[in-house]
């Protein structure tokens, strides 16, 4: 077990220190790679938080969907054939819910300030909801 502060809380607090302190005293492109470097550690936190559970749904779904068991980088191989080879196409319902979750995780890591997903995020807390 580590000791604190986690991985997770010194990224936030490097990126923080970098939005609240460092930014507001550069100019010009060191301003601007600071703002880059700060999006990256958030990018960074985020995975840490989110993908351990993300990448153990998306190998199971696609387990489920194949029918198939290996690692998730051979599964999402054979997927990639399958619908190159028109094994699966978008008339399969899984194959569709699948994908549209694993894109919503990569956006939820990626940008998940991005307006099409925030609006990806509130159809399906409404659909839910039903």
């Amino acid at each position: 077990m580590q000791d604190q502060p986690s991985a997770i809380e010194i990224l936030a607090a490097v990126a923080d220190f970098l939005r609240q302190h460092a930014m507001p005293q550069l100019q010009g492109h060191t301003a601007f790679h600071a703002r880059v470097a700060a999006n990256a550690l958030d990018i960074v936190r985020r995975e840490l938080e989110i993908a351990p559970q993300a990448n153990a749904e998306e190998h199971q779904r696609l387990r489920t969907l194949l029918g198939a068991d290996g690692s998730l980088e051979a599964l999402n191989e054979a997927l990639c054939e399958q619908l190159e080879n028109g094994t699966l196409t978008a008339q399969n319902p899984d194959l569709v819910a699948h994908l549209r979750r694993t894109t919503m995780t990569k956006l939820a890591i990626d940008q998940p300030a991005y307006s099409a997903y925030r609006r990806a995020l509130a159809e399906d807390k409404a659909a839910t909801s039903e």
